[in-house]
């Protein structure tokens, strides 16, 4: 996964609350074990019609979605069951961060752990974003702050480690390999 310092985008909006991961991933393409290719299938229930067409209403199938890479979500986006695919979906379409007030436990570990930034914010700074979509935002992982376009500051919560992770470009083994000369090390004084 890439190193995420500073992620500036205009922002795609779906203010449905309790967006749920089978939602987000469909169970139908829960059958790969990689993430290339399903962002294809984001939100393909509400993307597709019953033909496979996109359907022209679509937050995602309007042009001004194009290059987005900030999702803000209605109220406790990623409930319901743990699947991974979810923030494989998003990451491979090209979102970076996902911003709502309430982000589902699992859901936010998954996607701290492949790439994915949970942006979790106030009321009132949600409700603004809801209403301005298309909002060019900046999220600066550096010093935990999303940037609004008059200026505006709002700190998020992230814990340290998975920040390091994030900044670094590591998921946990990757950082774990990081550190195999010191557990060699380790290991080596401890044996003997």
């Amino acid at each position: 996964m890439d190193p995420i310092r500073t992620i500036r985008s205009r922002t795609v909006v779906m203010p449905r609350p309790n967006i749920d991961t089978d939602q987000i991933m469909p169970a139908r393409f829960l059958t790969t074990t990689t993430r290339e290719g399903l962002g294809q299938h984001l939100f393909a229930d509400w993307r597709y019609d019953a033909s496979g067409q996109p359907v022209a209403d679509f937050v995602l199938n309007r042009p001004e979605a194009a290059g987005c890479r900030i999702l803000v979500a209605g109220r406790n986006i990623g409930c319901g069951s743990s699947r991974e695919h979810a923030p494989w979906g998003l990451y491979d379409y090209g979102f970076r961060a996902v911003i709502s007030t309430e982000i589902a436990d699992i859901f936010r570990n998954n996607s701290l752990k492949n790439g994915l930034l949970p942006v979790i914010v106030d009321e009132a700074t949600h409700g603004w974003l809801i209403e301005h979509p298309g909002a060019e935002v900046t999220v600066d992982l550096e010093r935990s702050a999303l940037g609004l376009p008059d200026g505006r500051e709002v700190s998020f919560p992230i814990e340290a480690f998975a920040r390091y992770c994030l900044l670094n470009g590591v998921d946990e083994l990757g950082y774990l390999e990081s550190q195999s000369a010191a557990i060699r090390a380790y290991e080596a004084e401890a044996g003997k």
